[in-house]
């Protein structure tokens, strides 16, 4: 029986399933409709379409490092209890070593081959959704370089080696020496867990959010009816602690307090035997930015105890 472009569309509605999964199970189906949703669902792939619309916010952070490089992904799920599974933290340490040979993107992550799976990363995780039973998805990746220099890495709240709830990775560009940069790097990326900067410098801070806290203060020092002159001081003053507060080479050294990150990289020079720039960060925390669906136990309660 010929396959036809409304009984795909037909299946993948019933499903969920990809066009070329749909088109595949008709194939094998004959054209049975039934059937092919059964095919579907002895592979895995109509249950991991039907879980894909759950919203995945727990997961992992996961990280992995190569001689002047670090990768590191976000994989979601839906639950903590998947989280702790074997199973699934053995996937993201296998997502980020994919990542390492890519570009950092979410696509080319995806697409890369995962060590040992004979297929894609994203492939992969489809795989696991079918296996483990929830939704997973690669949210966010990102690989970082740093030639001459060191890549250091931070997991914070590790559940394992290179797991956790939230990772850093941190890029010091420098012929010195790799040891010292490393401990240094870590110390950094310690800091940046704990003090959450926007932007290695001024110049890279958001030119929108820039515009935004001048635009709040000046309206601030406005009430106060000083002279204009005095407003711009003011300004200016409070736009100064704003970059203190959220940029990182400004911002007073967890480590040490008393002297800013910038002073501290530059103390750190002498022992490492080079100048050392500090070119790029970054910080994924677990879940950052998702919106989870809202329980209304209330009206759960009272839907349960009107079915019966």
């Amino acid at each position: 029986m010929a396959v036809t472009a409304q009984m795909v569309k037909e299946l993948r509605d019933k499903t969920g399933a990809g066009m070329m999964d749909c088109k595949t199970a008709l194939q094998e189906a004959d054209g049975d409709m039934d059937a092919a949703v059964d095919w579907l669902r002895a592979k895995g792939l109509a249950k991991a379409a039907k879980k894909a619309g759950r919203v995945a916010a727990e997961g992992l952070i996961g990280i992995a490092e190569a001689d002047g490089k670090a990768a590191i992904v976000e994989v979601n799920s839906e639950t903590d209890f998947v989280a702790r599974n074997d199973q699934f933290q053995a996937l993201v340490l296998k997502v980020a070593e994919a990542a390492l040979s890519t570009d950092g993107s979410v696509a080319a992550v995806k697409a890369a081959d995962m060590a040992g799976a004979g297929k894609s990363v994203e492939g992969a995780l489809t795989d696991a959704v079918a296996t483990i039973g929830e939704n997973m998805v690669l949210r966010r990746s990102a690989v970082l370089e740093a030639n001459p220099g060191v890549v250091a890495t931070y997991v914070h709240a590790a559940s394992a080696p290179g797991l956790g709830k939230i990772g850093v990775l941190v890029a010091l560009q420098s012929n010195g020496d790799k040891e010292k940069l490393a401990a240094l790097g870590r110390q950094i990326a310690m800091h940046i867990a704990a003090a959450s900067p926007l932007s290695v410098d001024v110049d890279g801070l958001d030119a929108d959010v820039v515009a935004r806290e001048r635009a709040v203060f000046a309206e601030q020092a406005r009430e106060s009816g000083k002279p204009a002159n005095i407003i711009e001081k003011m300004v200016d003053g409070r736009m100064r602690k704003f970059y203190e507060e959220s940029v990182l080479l400004k911002q007073a050294f967890v480590i040490d307090p008393d002297k800013s990150v910038e002073q501290a990289i530059a103390d750190a020079e002498k022992d490492a035997g080079a100048a050392i720039a500090l070119t790029n960060f970054v910080c994924f925390r677990l879940g950052e930015g998702v919106e989870r669906e809202e329980e209304d136990f209330a009206a759960e309660v009272a839907a349960a105890a009107g079915s019966r």
